[in-house]
């Protein structure tokens, strides 16, 4: 086993995975290095869902070459026929002779049994380089797999006194380029992005994906329990992307038809006067939304977290005071914690200094 080189092949597979984030909707983003006698002859990506496998196109640009090589895989290859053959076999089929695999596959339909198919097979299989970055590359994936619940992303841009918009209820812009062409980014990646009505009301945005390169727009969902989005908004009538209104049974009856006929999915989720929150993550992931972005008021924030509904949190700050007491909107509101040992804390933190404008994201955890 030859370290260095492993990992250098190991990496090369993560970062053409981690290129294709977005792209898979529920599947996971995998990548593929297939390396012979000290030389690269295939690589490979799982670009969509329903497509080819990272495996398949490695072999496939290694045109029958692969016998007695190492493939390196960034998540473990599957062993059952689903939308596509199994991994597990083409790479037996192809003789190779090596893989060395990332991580396991969460999913119950493979659980460790693609590395024992191979193994089976007289081929040495090594599990483990790289782990913790191809768990952290598929997080969405992985709670989707195991919960049928869509992986949540809080993002807020505030200032340094924790506000979000001024007390007239200006915010914009709070944050630099820098850090809205990331947000833009974290759109691309998600299948979902989730405001509450008071912002459609207020901002009236688009809440699509812009990027100097064309990015994909994640389905549009407004959290809205007695119906109050104007017919007239962007997200009902521009057509970008599907568009979803989560309400509750106490909702008018006469705007849920119209915004029916505006092309408009509603779904209910309780009776209120609050739309139940747990049931729409139930709901949302059984529409296959396995992924969603918050970008959502202090609210709807606080009500996520303290619910226990958010998996990772993407804070940006400004260098900015703006004050206006309670007035002035804040990232979070909710009732808090009496005491400091019971706060929400964030584990795994990671800093990033984007010009004047910091952002600190982590795992939240009780």
């Amino acid at each position: 086993m030859d370290t260095m080189n492993d990992q250098f092949y190991m990496a090369l597979a993560l970062d053409m995975a981690e290129r294709a984030q977005g792209q898979t909707g529920i599947n996971p983003v995998v990548g593929c290095v297939v390396v012979k006698d000290g030389a690269v002859i295939g690589l490979g990506t799982h670009l969509q869902r329903g497509t080819g496998h990272a495996e398949v196109h490695a072999l496939n640009m290694a045109a029958g070459k692969a016998q007695g090589s190492t493939a390196y895989v960034t998540l473990e290859p599957c062993s059952h026929y689903g939308k596509t053959p199994p991994c597990s076999q083409r790479l037996i089929d192809e003789g190779v002779a090596r893989v060395v695999v990332a991580c396991e596959d969460p999913n119950p339909q493979v659980a460790g049994r693609g590395i024992a198919m191979l193994r089976d097979q007289g081929i040495e299989v090594e599990v483990g380089l790289l782990r913790s970055r191809a768990l952290r590359l598929n997080e969405k994936f992985i709670k989707y797999i195991l919960t049928k619940r869509p992986f949540v992303t809080l993002k807020s841009a505030s200032t340094l006194d924790g506000k979000i918009s001024t007390r007239t209820g200006d915010s914009k812009w709070i944050s630099n380029g820098q850090a809205r062409e990331i947000v833009h980014t974290l759109r691309h990646r998600h299948q979902g992005i989730m405001v509450g009505v008071n912002t459609v009301i207020a901002d009236n945005p688009s809440l699509t994906t812009r990027m100097v390169v064309p990015g994909l727009n994640p389905v549009r969902i407004v959290i809205d329990s007695s119906l109050r989005i104007p017919l007239d908004s962007a997200v009902v009538t521009d057509g970008q992307a599907p568009t979803v209104v989560v309400t509750t049974e106490a909702a008018d009856p006469v705007k849920h038809e119209a915004l029916v006929a505006a092309g408009v999915q509603v779904i209910i989720c309780g009776a209120g006067p609050r739309v139940d929150l747990q049931s729409a993550m139930t709901k949302l992931g059984e529409m296959e939304i396995g992924s969603i972005l918050l970008e959502g008021g202090g609210t709807l924030n606080g009500s996520m977290l303290e619910s226990g509904l958010v998996d990772r949190v993407v804070l940006f700050f400004a260098p900015k005071i703006v004050g206006g007491g309670a007035g002035a909107a804040g990232t979070f509101e909710f009732p808090g914690v009496e005491l400091m040992k019971d706060a929400i804390t964030l584990e795994g933190l990671e800093v990033e200094v984007l010009g004047d404008n910091v952002c600190i994201s982590g795992t939240p955890i009780r």
